[in-house]
């Protein structure tokens, strides 16, 4: 009997055993606080706006409270720096971006503060936005014809605003000037809202904007839409031409894009339940209305090929910033 009782002792240890190993898993179920998406730009930008539609239904999917953390400066580079550096326990994210994980590398070659690859995993895609060539209304251009015309009969007295030093809308001035054999002014703000707003009040004639932060002022005549940068017509646009189909620009096209990363070391777990998560949400009907109503395409990858793609970014705008040789340090 006493034989008997110790090995009943022993299997209920064994048991209870077995449950103790098991709880802080339990625990640790993901998520179980809220999660923070960090934006490398100011509220009211493009990049914002998508963050925040994107958060509200990752968070139904989730269970959690997604907040969204404003870190603008150096063209996403503090937030992504930031990023890279937090705890890799997946409730800190990085919203990046054409800027941070294609452009900079190339252009900031001793002050990134981030490695675009190895400093943090991929989660996945989220958006593609195209950009819009946006004037004045005063400016009295209807084209693009117009504009270039304008702009060779006043060389050096026309600007460009854009959303700060090697920015997609400051590379873009750069290619529509080195194409059609411009002299032009950049100048740059803090951030798409202010660089749109430039045009707006005449500080600046025309811009290359994001279609989803320029689209209401469109249609409000408050700015007027000369052509998008990408090969093809935008559907929420398309009385407005492509710059890729007219005279002098072939070739030319500049698309823009949201995608979500996690601190290097991130458990895979975690990943694949963000992936899961992300990708249910980019399937939402309301999430996809909201984003194309915006002029912003919704968009899915598995983290494999979110980091295959980002090595093409950063392959194909390496070549970019050399071809029109722009420097910021």
């Amino acid at each position: 009997m006493r034989r008997n009782f110790f090995r009943g002792c022993a299997a209920v240890a064994l048991t209870l055993t077995a449950v103790a190993g098991n709880a802080p898993a339990a625990l640790a179920a993901y998520p179980q606080q809220p999660i923070r998406i960090v934006v490398g730009y100011a509220a009211g930008g493009t990049t914002d706006i998508l963050a925040r539609v994107l958060g509200e239904q990752l968070g139904k999917e989730l269970k959690q409270s997604i907040i969204i953390e404003n870190k603008p400066g150096a063209a996403g580079n503090i937030a992504a720096s930031y990023v890279q550096d937090s705890k890799p326990d997946g409730y800190t994210l990085f919203m990046a971006t054409v800027s941070s994980h294609g452009i900079n590398p190339a252009l900031y070659k001793r002050t990134l503060g981030y490695d675009p690859i190895n400093g943090f995993e991929p989660v996945g895609m989220v958006a593609s936005i195209p950009l819009l060539l946006i004037a004045n209304p005063k400016l009295q251009v209807k084209s693009v014809d117009e504009l270039v015309a304008l702009a060779k009969s006043k060389p050096g007295q026309l600007n460009y605003s854009s959303s700060g030093n090697g920015s997609p809308v400051h590379l873009a001035g750069a290619m529509f000037a080195q194409q059609a054999h411009l002299d032009l002014v950049h100048v740059p703000y803090r951030g798409g809202a202010l660089a749109n707003t430039a045009v707006m009040t005449g500080e600046a004639q025309f811009s290359f904007a994001t279609l989803p932060g320029a689209i209401s002022q469109v249609r409000a005549n408050n700015l007027v839409a000369l052509a998008v940068t990408t090969q093809k017509r935008s559907p929420q646009l398309p009385e407005v031409p492509a710059l890729g189909e007219l005279a002098g620009f072939k070739g030319y096209d500049i698309n823009t894009w949201n995608a979500l990363l996690a601190p290097k070391g991130t458990p895979q777990a975690v990943i694949d339940t963000l992936n899961a998560a992300v990708n249910r949400a980019m399937s939402s009907p309301s999430l996809r209305q909201h984003f194309e109503k915006e002029g912003a395409v919704p968009t899915q990858s598995t983290p494999q090929e979110l980091r295959a793609f980002i090595r093409s970014e950063l392959d194909k705008w390496a070549g970019v910033v050399q071809s029109v040789n722009i420097r910021v340090d």
